[in-house]
């Protein structure tokens, strides 16, 4: 009987432990990003998951060339000339192995839209942001730190 209830209770701890690694592996949480040619910290961002999708948010700005509340003025539609503080700018992106694929990331600063690309590194502390047109191998990357 005692075997019995070790086992199980190293199959729970087990099974616990790789929940843990799993979450620490997907992109939902908080994140600074980090410009890709300045390497400063411009803004952070909530990722979060909504119907199986996950989507991105700015917390706050960090540093803008436009002070500190800037407004989206090259945005399109019901983002023009709205906060970018609040603003969703990332949408629609789902998992695909390992990976996070087919959604969409807007670039506030120049109101540009992109497909996007997510990869968790370095056990999930580090996220590598790629935004392209058309093929993914051409394109932009950014590496954001977690956060939490």
């Amino acid at each position: 009987m005692k075997p019995m209830i070790r086992f199980a209770t190293a199959a729970g701890l087990l099974l616990g432990a790789g929940a843990a690694f799993a979450a620490s592996q997907s992109p939902v949480g908080t994140w600074k990003t980090i410009d890709d040619k300045t390497h400063q910290p411009k803004s952070i961002v909530q990722i979060t998951e909504v119907n199986g999708e996950l989507q991105g948010k700015v917390l706050q700005v960090l540093q803008s060339d436009e002070g500190p509340h800037p407004i989206c003025k090259e945005c399109d539609g019901e983002r023009k000339n709205q906060p970018v503080e609040g603003m969703v700018i990332m949408w629609g992106v789902k998992q695909d192995g390992d990976e996070w694929d087919g959604g969409k990331i807007l670039d506030p600063k120049n109101g540009k839209t992109y497909k996007v690309k997510l990869k968790t590194m370095d056990n999930g502390t580090k996220l590598d942001v790629h935004g392209y047109i058309g093929f993914s191998l051409i394109g932009r990357s950014q590496v954001w730190e977690r956060q939490e």
